[in-house]
């Protein structure tokens, strides 16, 4: 059985009980109708307080000189510096029959809840999931939900981690948004944060200094996991979401950046610990990856329940390879993937480009393991994200750098390849909306962040200017809505219908092969042309395509079989043709 949580407030039959983890009080008082002392034993204050009810709001005094959100608060609804809500997670699933879906069905969309919509909110949501079902989408991602400061905010600057941000609505109105996608047939999934938190409104230091190490991430102080309070509290936070909210999977954001040295890394601990949820409940819960490592030893995609290991990782050597092939660009991380048809190849055909190899980028460290052996859905694959769109200077999106019949054969290519494909939100139907950062700081913070951007991106502001968006401002955060009505433009409405055949053709006959596909691949990519044969059993998935702006003579000899995607080719290929097939 799971353990039982100990942080955040419980509430019983009775009355609610307060917990608090503070080392570093001499005294704290639960801030209700008045001051309620806590009881102190050891490193933990608790009182429980009969007749409390959901809905009761409340604040810790931290010796008589601070008043603090709970770091645990379940609902902040005036933000992150506001009072905490006690909050009853009893619900009225719709849906309670709901168990997830298999691994090798994901098809996902990366979303921004506050710019998804106009509204920006869960409820808004909610009207746009038959889009998705009748785009062929299986799993609706949401970029991180925890309480961060201000009116908007990407989400990786929360700092209530189990408190979903009250500019998009209540706890209810998430699960509401959940249970009508499991009532279609969606999984859930939600981005987490366990590497660092926001720059404002936590006090964690203040109450407990060793929640932090002395080393540092690029956004901040480093998490010490090897306190076993601190590791049991992004522990609960995983099952918060999964249990509470019934969200069928969990996207840890860059894991490189986490470290428990001499200890079982904090990866391997909550992985057992979600399958022991998976294993009580039944249900198939993903666990995946962003891992700038490359370490392939963490990924098991059918491995089920997760055993300490998970299902798949964001491949971003994927996307960076086919960035380069596509724009030519070569500046920052890109420079690694100057050779951009041989990485193209090897991350279709064994998953990471980089497996062990030196890295210009990282001055020539070492960088990834081999990754060939693992199978195909061990990879997520995808050309645009929140990360690599947004963190552009401009946060143009691939459609305002390539030509769109290059887009579109990278996009085809994307849907037929055998690993899991992601799309950014509005990318089905070739959105041309920037996605460009934004927050809602203020103060010397708000400019520390204009700052900082112009450090690093010093070049583009020398040539564009005033032209890039300030990341402070609300415009900024408006100009990323995603405007619904283009999908009835006539080449935004034929770009969907691609995307639509594409996803149909996957799910009759890629997907059924992706449990077979226990090895890698054999792809090359020369002169513009692409072959791709990939095992699965007795059968293969080939895929054939002219990726150049001249027609091509077709491979001879070309063996083919069942045409998935396209007619079997007799003749030269033109510009930007892709072609599928079932061997056997």
């Amino acid at each position: 059985m799971t353990t039982p949580p100990r942080f955040g407030p419980l509430l019983t039959g009775t009355g609610v009980t307060f917990r608090l983890w503070a080392p570093a009080a001499r005294e704290v008082s639960v801030m209700l109708d008045k001051p309620h002392a806590m009881t102190k034993s050891g490193d933990w204050f608790e009182l429980h307080v009969p007749g409390l009810t959901a809905a009761a709001r409340y604040k810790f005094k931290i010796d008589d000189d601070v008043e603090i959100a709970d770091p645990a608060s379940q609902f902040q609804p005036d933000d992150v510096q506001g009072a905490s809500e006690v909050i009853d997670h009893r619900y009225d699933w719709q849906a309670r029959d709901w168990k997830g879906l298999p691994w090798e069905k994901a098809v996902i969309l990366e979303t921004h809840v506050g710019t998804f919509t106009p509204q920006g909110t869960f409820r808004a949501m909610i009207e746009r999931l038959d889009h998705l079902v009748e785009t062929g989408i299986t799993a609706l991602e949401l970029m991180p939900l925890a309480d961060f400061p201000g009116r908007w905010n990407w989400g990786y600057d929360g700092v209530l981690l189990y408190a979903p941000d009250s500019s998009y609505g209540r706890p209810e109105d998430l699960k509401a948004l959940i249970d009508a996608a499991h009532a279609r047939g969606l999984m859930v999934f939600l981005d987490v944060v366990y590497n660092h938190f926001g720059p404002e409104g936590n006090y964690l230091g203040r109450i407990a200094p060793t929640f932090f190490s002395e080393a540092h991430t690029p956004w901040g102080g480093a998490i010490n996991y090897a306190q076993p309070e601190v590791r049991a509290f992004a522990i609960e936070n995983a099952l918060h979401w999964l249990r509470d909210y019934r969200f069928d999977g969990l996207r840890l954001d860059a894991v490189h950046a986490i470290a428990t040295p001499g200890e079982v890394h904090l990866l391997t601990d909550l992985s057992k610990a979600v399958g022991e949820l998976a294993d009580e409940t039944g249900r198939q819960i993903h666990l995946v990856l962003e891992n700038d490592d490359n370490e392939a030893v963490r990924l098991a995609p059918q491995e089920s329940p997760p055993d300490g290991r998970y299902r798949a990782q964001w491949n971003d050597d994927y996307h960076h390879a086919w960035h380069v092939f596509l724009t030519g660009e070569t500046g920052g991380y890109y420079s690694d993937y100057k050779d951009a048809p041989a990485h193209v190849a090897r991350t279709l055909a064994e998953g990471f480009a980089y497996q062990g190899e030196p890295s210009s980028h990282r001055d020539g460290l070492l960088r990834g393991q081999p990754s060939g052996d693992l199978p195909r859905a061990a990879f997520i694959n995808f050309l645009q994200n929140h990360d690599q769109i947004g963190n552009r200077p401009l946060g143009e999106r691939l459609s305002a750098l390539a030509k769109p019949e290059a887009v579109q054969a990278a996009l085809t290519v994307l849907l037929l390849q055998p690993s899991p494909p992601l799309l950014f939100m509005g990318e089905e139907w070739g959105a041309t909306e920037a996605f460009p950062f934004f927050c809602d700081f203020k103060g010397e913070l708000a400019q520390a962040v204009r700052d900082g951007r112009k450090r690093e991106f010093a070049d583009a502001y020398a040539r564009h200017g005033d032209a890039i968006p300030d990341p402070i401002a609300k415009e900024t955060r408006d100009s990323a809505v995603l405007d619904w009505e283009a999908r009835n433009a006539p080449q935004h409405a034929a770009h969907l219908a691609l995307t639509r055949k594409l996803i149909a053709a996957r799910k009759q006959w890629v997907i059924p092969l992706l449990p077979l596909m226990q090895g890698k691949g054999e792809v090359s990519l020369n002169g513009g042309i692409l072959q791709a044969r990939w095992p699965a059993g007795g059968k293969a998935l080939l895929i054939l395509a002219n990726l150049s702006d001249d027609a091509r003579a077709r491979p001879s000899p070309l063996a083919w079989g069942h045409c998935i995607w396209g007619e079997a080719p007799t003749r030269d290929l033109p510009p930007w043709s892709v072609y599928a097939a079932i061997e056997g």
